[in-house]
């Protein structure tokens, strides 16, 4: 009938062993540049003068209200 054939041992540095714990060049260089896109996008909304009316009126808001 059917004869089940043993697999080798895993390489002791195989991606599949799982002993990889930390991230690739390519994987560090996405990650930065997604971060800088991020913060791009971020420094855009928060420096559009709708938000910056909206964040001075709150705080001139918390203010008054504070006595």
């Amino acid at each position: 009938m059917g004869r089940s054939v043993a697999s080798p041992p895993p390489a002791e540095h195989s991606p599949w062993s799982g002993t990889d714990r930390g991230m690739s060049t390519a994987e560090y260089a996405l990650g930065t540049v997604a971060a800088c896109a991020f913060a791009a996008v971020l420094f855009a909304i928060l420096t559009s003068s709708e938000v910056r009316d909206v964040l001075t009126q709150m705080v001139t808001d918390a203010l008054q209200s504070g006595g």
